[in-house]
Formats: structure tokens, sequence, C-alpha cells
């Protein structure tokens, strides 16, 4: 550390985040701002406004990633890199990314409130896409600027609807012209607070958890073709019914992670049928599966189980399927430097905390690939995420932002 302990506004944080909760807010206490929809937009220029407010130099790549730029003491020098997304899952919460960004923004504000001078600039990002709910594939604006994604590819990406990413950042106006890209003095370090998403925090009664890795994970898309028929005159044995396949399917899938290993989760987050009518023989039935684990081993074989239970399912009752590979993501372990960091924030503000690994994935993973990364989380209350009925305490979130804006400092001060 540097010897100087920062706090926070814990009042200005606050309003500041029930702010920009009311934009696309739920009437349950949620959050429906899908990337790049009209609310994200909202969202965005009340974050451009805010940097602009603090004086820093703002500008917006190709993807639509939105900076700001707080100079330091070397005006070369590589920057430490914070922030995290403003889009949300479809009638998610709150908290899920959109915390991360107000903390870093809260950081800065600190900084300059304080007249801190780091030794390196300190950037500010809002990722765009990270969720990929509506368009796929998730972490997109981190991949692309990491290099896992080509820029090109990824704008030309659609939703259900037929609109492209490029199209919908044109509609919002957040088409910029800067390269998708690390600046050419490289990033010395990308730090990200965001919640659990899981219940270990909280089951310990613990503010604070130093992340040392991500799981592995896989989305695959899995199309059962079959026969559409009327479900009348049609005996059931001269049936080719698409979705009694999926299902069966489905059922074994859903049991892979008991075969697989301890951490290893399986979910079938989207199923759609075709034709869709309560009187047809359903010809088509589409579903995704999310799989996860710490060891990509144990990833790769529950792809493998996953085409052979396909395989099973689909010859007894004679259809056809193809599967699609949707994304795929190696573990990652966070940069010791960063952990480290993270470790003396911790220690100085006297925050209860612990390591975890994290079984969802975030930007940071990507970031790890041209940076030293890493993450900050803060409870998840039973593990809830993704829904309107995520929260986190407050005095957690504070807790959560006064080790990040420290371990920022530390990072930011030169080695």
């Amino acid at each position: 550390m540097t010897g100087q302990t920062l706090d926070v506004d814990a009042e200005r944080l606050r309003e500041t985040f029930e702010s920009y909760a009311g934009i696309g807010a739920t009437g349950d206490g949620g959050l429906h701002r899908l990337a790049l929809s009209e609310a994200d937009r909202a969202a965005r220029d009340r974050f451009v406004s805010d940097l602009r407010a603090l004086g820093l130099s703002v500008r917006v790549d190709e993807l639509g990633n939105v900076f700001g730029r707080r100079a330091g003491r070397d005006a070369e020098a590589a920057p430490v890199l914070i922030g995290s997304h403003l889009d949300s899952q479809p009638y998610g919460g709150r908290y899920d990314g959109q915390l991360g960004v107000l903390v870093a923004l809260e950081t800065l504000r600190r900084f300059e409130e304080l007249g801190v001078e780091t030794d390196r600039p300190v950037e500010i990002v809002d990722w765009t896409n990270e969720e990929g709910s509506r368009f796929q594939p998730s972490m997109m604006g981190s991949g692309v600027y990491a290099g896992a994604h080509d820029a090109e590819a990824m704008l030309a990406r659609t939703d259900r609807d037929g609109v492209s990413v490029g199209e919908a950042l044109g509609r919002i106006d957040y088409d910029g012209d800067a390269p998708c890209e690390p600046p050419e003095a490289g990033v010395h370090a990308f730090l990200e607070l965001h919640v659990e998403q899981g219940p270990t925090l909280d089951d310990r009664g613990l503010s604070v958890g130093v992340v040392d890795g991500v799981y592995g994970l896989a989305w695959l898309r899995a199309v059962v073709e079959g026969e559409a028929d009327h479900a009348g005159p049609t005996p059931m044995h001269a049936r080719r019914d698409a979705l009694a396949a999926a299902t069966d399917a489905v059922g074994e899938i859903q049991r892979l992670p008991n075969r697989l290993s301890a951490d290893a989760v399986a979910t079938v987050g989207e199923f759609r049928v075709e034709p869709d009518s309560i009187n047809v023989v359903p010809g088509r039935a589409t579903f995704t599966v999310d799989l996860r684990s710490e060891d990509d081993g144990v990833v790769d074989r529950g792809i493998e189980r996953t085409r052979a239970e396909l395989d099973a399912a689909c010859e007894r009752h004679g259809v056809e399927y193809e599967l699609e590979r949707l994304s795929r993501h190696r573990p990652v372990a966070f940069a010791a430097r960063v952990r480290a960091a993270a470790d003396r924030a911790v220690d100085a503000t006297g925050v209860p905390a612990t390591h975890l690994v994290s079984g969802a994935g975030h930007d940071a993973q990507h970031l790890q690939s041209v940076t030293d990364a890493g993450m900050l989380f803060v409870p998840s209350v039973d593990g809830r995420t993704h829904a309107e009925a995520e929260f986190t305490e407050w005095e957690d979130c504070l807790a959560g932002a006064r080790a990040f804006a420290n371990a920022t400092l530390d990072l930011a001060t030169a080695d």
C-alpha cells in the first residue's frame, strides 16, 4: 500500500447507485437494461456525463466500450483499468455489473476531491454486452478488446429480431471510431468489483472476496429436427417428435454434473418448440446448454457427454440433431500481483474477507490475457442473482468499495 488509506463517500455512492438503478428499473425492484437498448443508451449517457464532470478524457471504441481516462504523473505510462458493465439480464438484478462501474466511478471521484496523484493514468470502462442475453457471445466488448473475438464478426452478430450489434450501436449513437484494442503502451493492470452471484460469502458472513480465478465454461445450442404432424390421427409409433427426443436428452444432461465432478454444473436456459401449437406434433426443438467447472477437462467431458445423450435420445425417437458450440472459455487464474494488491487493501481497510473462485464469467477473465487482472467480490444474499430478487447489503457494498479504491491506488502507484 501507499501509506494512504482511502475511504469513500457513502452517501454519494448510494445516491448515484439509486439514480442509475432507476434507468430500466422494473416494478419488482430489478433491472431490465439489455445491451444497446434505449435503457442502455440512457445509462451510457449518464455515465459519459459523469465522466466529463470529473474532467476525464472520454472515448468510445468501435464496439461501444466507453472509457474515461484520468491522467497520472507519467502521462505515457500504461494505465490501470477499472470498471465492469452497465447492461443487465432480462428482468435481472440492480447490482450485477452496475455496482462495479459505480464503485469505480466513486473511486475516481474520491481521487479527484482528495487531490490524489497516481503515478500511472487510471481508466474507467463500461464494457459492451457483458451479459450476452441479447447478443451472443457474452463478454463481447472485452473479448474483442483482448483479441478473443474479431470486431467485424461481433458487429455482425444479430439478436432474435435480426438487429445486428453494429446497427444497434448506431441506433443509440455509441458506434465509436476508436479501435477496440489496448493502448499502444499496454494496460498495467485491470481490476473489477462484482457481486459474487453465489452463496459463499453470504454463508460465511464475509463482506469481500478476493477472486483467485474463474471456472471454465461452454455454451452449446442443440437443434433437434423431427417431423411436424397432426396430434390426433398420427399414431404414437409413427411419430418423429422433436420435443420428446429433446426432453429425453435434457433430463440426462441435467444429471451430468453428478457423473463429472463435485463442482460441475449444467444448465438448460433456453428452450423453444416449433411450430408451438397445441395440436401439432413438434417438428423442431431448440435448446441451450451451459456447462461449467473449475477443471477444464471436466467441461470437455461434459461436451462429449452432451453429444452422447443427444445421440441416444435422437436415435430412440428417429430424429436428427445439430450441436453448435456458441462459446468456450478456459479456466482463468488471476494475476498474483493484483491479488496481492487486493489483499493489502483488504487488510488496510479491516474488511472481513476470503479467497474464492468464481463460477460466473466476467470481463476480467478476458483482460487476464492482455494484462494482470483481478477481481473483488461482495456478497449476494442467499446467492441469488440474474433475477429481480438479487440483493447485496449496503454495508457490504461499502466495504467492497473501500477495498476497491485502495487496491486501485496501490496498482496505480509505481512498483
